[in-house]
């Protein structure tokens, strides 16, 4: 056969936004002034360093710029370039832009390692093409792209847990090849954790009320050997804990372990990136994002100490890519009319996007469009490879979960897009750290970008337009604050204030017809947009809060995790008090008392092998931890355990009240703060419940749990009727309201209250050392004398008393309500635990009101 003509390598261009001249093959006539600009200030002062970011708008052509460097570096240098994406759709996505639009030649890799072809393999080795493929292809423990020179990180925002889940053992109760591990390590917890949070892991997930938890380092350091000895057992055979598990194994002792009562989760508090060849050895890596932000959160994602950001092209600060329409319509109408409202958008619509928090949430909607409207309805798997499926269809609903990012539906591919719930926390770190540390702080930034990424996903270049129909309340009460909003961006808020204005008092039908004006997009659209425009130029965005020194924290942090990934325990604790020098100020306070935790738990280490001499680092950070945030119910624990004999300690009481409020910040978010008709009905419905007979029992439980208790009720012979429980106190009621006040209380009424505390201890779990109260709700205080005994054992709360009790009790707890905001506010925690003391509804109080003479005391008895 004939030889072949050697291959001549082409040359670059002198700058990446000069290659597009070179590309004969490209159907879009060049780059824009803004993408020219991110280019330009790439080549002119990062091309060497090692870790450089470039910061576009969401819909700005991220991906443009980043194929065009892309394919710069490797016809200038040679060099093999690896383009990550967050999953295998946009793999596919980029891979055509490039190749139909841009004449970009690239490979795409997706699936496993085996099933690349032998030519795309060969391409990439020599520097051929550029390979483009998802984060889990690099991030693994035996990766193919284990040389590249350059990495490109696209929505390296969206990284986090693609990144983490190397190094994180996560055991799903309900995953049937989970069980048997999870119930193992809860059993190997027991002796570690106390009585509330063993009480709440065998407890459901709606009495928990959002309830997480974390083992204290020092319990869990004690635990290291039982629990590796039953990950070892279990990982030969889950196949989704194997390989995670064999990087964490041998340093458990840097991982933190959280659970709740369907899941556990072990991993380190910063990916040791670190430690990945793959990633580490690569010559460049370069991020992308439509927020880089000032907080140092990128760095902590990646695990990189520095990383140089190229910001926004000038004039984005006040331009927006395309133009949304906000629609609230939980602001003015029930749920019943929102969800009819949301299935008559979607027939106006022909295609819509639906974004969900969870599978559950999903399925429920998917039901409701199948059996009402008849669409067609798709999942992300449905539109993995390609989105043809979707586009194909005239009427059809894309409902996507717990993705908030990654799949685009530009132009008339879609024009709508329901958003069903806040993209906060995604993981068990970031909730434990927002909800019981009060580290909020940290994900401002974080959380924002979900958020900005949910209702981008339709608006993709200047020209495009989309309506954003939000429907979670937590979303809702989050892009209706005002102080939040003035960290956006001002085309955003002014949208959203257009958007507020349009949705309040409005009924179904002006929801309707605003949607077919915005889809019209004509003359009359075009004054409203007038109005946005004219508002956007009255906004400015503000910086979060005590950015500047977390932005200085970072490299001191991940020198942290560094030392004590390899026991440098002294090293570790040295870090985190240099952390501490940088962190102080009112905002900060969580983010304080968690630095200090961490200090305090490498201290302890340090102790406990032999790099200290004594314990008292460990115990003055504690103590620091617990005073640097006080009323933060988990540090004062861990303090207390840890110098249990100080006479500094708090009151345990006080405790109590600590988790009866975080409790109640459960509940309120649950509900939501916008507005008050959640909140209201179900306030309604207790306060008719407890003054009936029918809903009594139901309308106490309900009551239980407004008032930050464990509530709960069994259906079972000899069972109690509603049960409190909060701390070491357990209320268990006997509820007699369908009783007439001259009525006679019967013997066996009387030994079935007496009962109830033995009842509990047989029958629910990790309560038998609770203080447990039997309690007679009654309009009599007649009974036969058979009955004294037992009444001797019980304490009685007229049913007038009480009705009057829980609607003052219900007054209060919507006065607390007025304030707050998020869960994890230190101020609104001290304020509100002490409204509750003095209005006497935490446990302790009622508990010493209701409990100081037996009921036998306050009955007349009759008989012989």
């Amino acid at each position: 056969m004939a030889f072949k003509r050697v291959t001549k390598i082409p040359q670059a261009t002198s700058s990446p936004e000069n290659l597009i001249f070179d590309l004969p093959r490209r159907k879009i006539p060049g780059v824009l002034t803004h993408q020219s600009e991110v280019m330009r200030a790439y080549y002119e002062t990062s091309t060497e360093k090692s870790d450089v970011a470039l910061q576009l708008p969401t819909g700005s052509g991220k991906t443009l710029v980043g194929a065009l460097i892309a394919e710069w570096i490797r016809r200038k240098k040679g060099e093999r370039v690896v383009y990550l994406t967050p999953t295998k759709q946009l793999v596919n996505q980029v891979v055509t832009q490039c190749e139909s639009r841009y004449g970009i030649q690239a490979n795409g890799f997706t699936g496993a390692k085996s099933d690349y072809s032998p030519s795309s393999r060969s391409e990439y080795k020599t520097a051929e093409k550029i390979a483009i493929t998802n984060y889990s292809s690099l991030f693994n423990t035996n990766p193919f792209f284990c040389d590249a020179d350059v990495i490109i990180i696209d929505d390296s925002h969206a990284a986090e847990n693609y990144i983490a889940s190397m190094w994180s053992v996560s055991l799903l109760k309900v995953d049937h090849d989970h069980t048997a591990c999870f119930n193992s390590i809860v059993s190997a917890l027991k002796p570690h954790l106390d009585d509330a949070s063993n009480y709440k892991l065998r407890s459901s997930r709606d009495e928990n009320n959002g309830w997480i938890d974390k083992v204290p380092t020092p319990s869990f350091i004690k635990s290291i050997n039982e629990i590796r000895s039953i990950i070892d057992e279990h990982a030969t055979t889950v196949k989704s804990i194997r390989y995670p598990w064999s990087l964490i194994r041998s340093n458990l002792h840097a991982c933190h372990l959280y659970l709740n009562e369907s899941e556990i989760l072990i991993r380190p508090l910063i990916p040791p990136t670190w430690t990945h060849e793959a990633f580490t050895n690569a010559r460049q890596r370069i991020y992308m994002s439509a927020t880089l932000g000032k907080g140092g959160d990128l760095e902590r994602l990646f695990g990189r100490k520095k990383i140089h950001r190229i910001s926004t092209p000038t004039g984005w600060d006040k331009q927006g890519v395309g133009r949304r329409l906000f629609l609230f319509p939980g602001m003015s109408l029930d749920d019943k009319e929102a969800s009819n409202l949301r299935l008559s958008m979607m027939q106006r619509a022909g295609r819509s996007l639906v974004l969900v928090p969870s599978t559950t949430n999903g399925e429920s909607i998917r039901t409701e469009i199948e059996s009402k409207i008849s669409f067609r309805t798709l999942d992300a798997v449905d539109i993995e490879v390609t989105k043809d499926p979707f586009l194909k269809e005239n009427h059809a609903v894309a409902i996507v979960a717990n993705r908030y990012d990654g799949i685009d539906f530009p132009g008339d591919e879609c024009r709508v897009t329901f958003v069903e719930g806040l993209p906060t926390a995604t993981n068990m770190q970031e909730k434990f750290l927002m909800s019981r540390m009060a580290a909020n702080v940290l994900f401002n930034e974080r959380v924002q970008t979900r958020v900005l990424q949910a209702i981008g996903r339709c608006t993709r270049s200047l020209e495009d337009y989309s309506a954003v129909i939000v429907n979670g309340l937590d979303l809702q009460d989050y892009l209706t604050d005002k102080k939040r909003r003035s960290y956006l961006h001002p085309e955003i808020q002014a949208e959203l204030q257009f958007g507020i204005e349009q949705s309040m008092a409005a009924k179904p039908k002006d929801f309707l017809d605003n949607l077919n004006i915005f889809l019209a997009n004509d003359e009359e659209w075009e004054s409203a947009n007038q109005d946005i425009l004219d508002l956007r130029d009255s906004y400015t965005q503000d910086n979060f809060p005590a950015i500047t020194a977390l932005e200085s924290a970072v490299p001191h942090e991940i020198d942290f995790q560094k030392s004590i990934w390899q026991g440098d325990f002294v090293d570790a604790m040295d870090a985190a008090s240099r952390v501490l020098g940088l962190v102080g100020g009112e905002h900060l306070r969580g983010y304080r008392a968690l630095w200090n935790y961490l200090a305090g738990s490498a201290a302890n280490q340090a102790y406990l092998n032999g790099q200290l001499a004594t314990n008292e680092r460990s115990d003055k950070y504690f103590t620091d931890a617990k005073n640097a945030a006080v009323g933060l119910l988990w540090l004062v624990r861990l303090a207390t355990e840890k110098d249990s004999a100080s006479d500094k300690n708090p009151d345990p009481e006080d405790i109590i009240r600590m988790e009866q409020i975080e409790n109640i910040e459960n509940v309120f978010e649950r509900y939501g703060t916008t507005h008050d008709r959640r909140y209201a009905a179900q306030e309604k419905f207790i306060l008719e419940g407890i003054n009936s007979i029918d809903l009594f029992e139901t309308a106490h439980v309900h009551l239980g749990e407004f008032l930050g208790f464990n509530s709960n009720k069994r259906e079972a012979d000899g069972s109690p009727d509603p049960w409190w429980k909060v701390g070491e106190i357990c209320f268990v009621f006997e509820d007699h309201a369908g009783a007439k006040p001259d009525s006679q209380l019967s013997v066996e009424k009387a030994r079935q209250a007496a009962d109830h505390p033995r009842w509990m201890r047989l029958n629910v779990d990790n309560i038998k050392s609770s203080l447990i109260y039997p309690i007679l709700v009654s309009p009599t205080s007649r009974a036969s004398i058979g009955a004294e005994p037992h009444l001797k054992e019980v304490f009685l709360w007229p049913l007038d008393d009480f009705r009057q009790w829980a609607t003052q009790a219900l007054s209060t707890i919507r006065e607390i309500r007025k304030t707050f905001s998020s869960p994890g506010d230190i101020a609104w925690r001290a304020e509100a635990i002490s409204k509750l003391r003095m209005s006497g509804l935490d446990a302790p109080s009622i508990r010493r009101d209701r409990t100081a003479s037996c009921a036998a005391d306050r009955f007349t008895f009759t008989g012989s």
